[in-house]
């Protein structure tokens, strides 16, 4: 791995089971509600998805690992970044039956140093976010997907 690269890790509870959970990763019009302004989705391993946060940063990279209610894992890159392009890192997502929900896991690999903090601070926002409409209730319009 390389030395100048960092690994980030997130969990958070949610009150709903692995099946409701996973859609939100699967069915654009679910996504769209919790992260990204538009969400394209060929949902299949080596499919691609474009998540268009606010116009200026897009999120593209492809399907690595799809296992049903259980883990999706996507590379993950921003639209004409040199830092950080398309398909440079790697997120995975493992959804975990507990007690009366899911603990959803996500671990985001081959980060640039530079970019830790900054996705780091994404994902706490996004997974709250998906934390509050998977379990039934509105985030709202994401502040974040508003044109700066």
């Amino acid at each position: 791995m390389n030395s100048n690269h960092e690994s980030l890790t997130k969990q958070i509870f949610i009150e709903c089971g692995p099946q409701t959970l996973f859609s939100f990763f699967t069915d654009p019009e679910k996504m769209v509600r919790w992260i990204g302004r538009n969400v394209l989705l060929d949902l299949s391993v080596g499919g691609k998805y474009r998540i268009d946060i606010n116009g200026l940063d897009i999120a593209i990279g492809e399907f690595k690992e799809i296992k049903p209610f259980e883990k999706i894992v996507w590379t993950w890159g921003w639209d004409d970044s040199d830092i950080m392009p398309p398909g440079s890192s790697t997120v995975e997502f493992t959804l975990t039956p507990q007690n009366d929900g899911t603990l959803l896991k996500l671990h985001h690999y081959n980060l640039p140093a530079e970019k830790t903090t900054s996705n780091s601070n994404g994902w706490t926002h996004y997974i709250e976010r998906l934390q509050t409409l998977a379990e039934g209730k509105d985030p709202g319009v994401d502040p974040w997907s508003i044109k700066k």
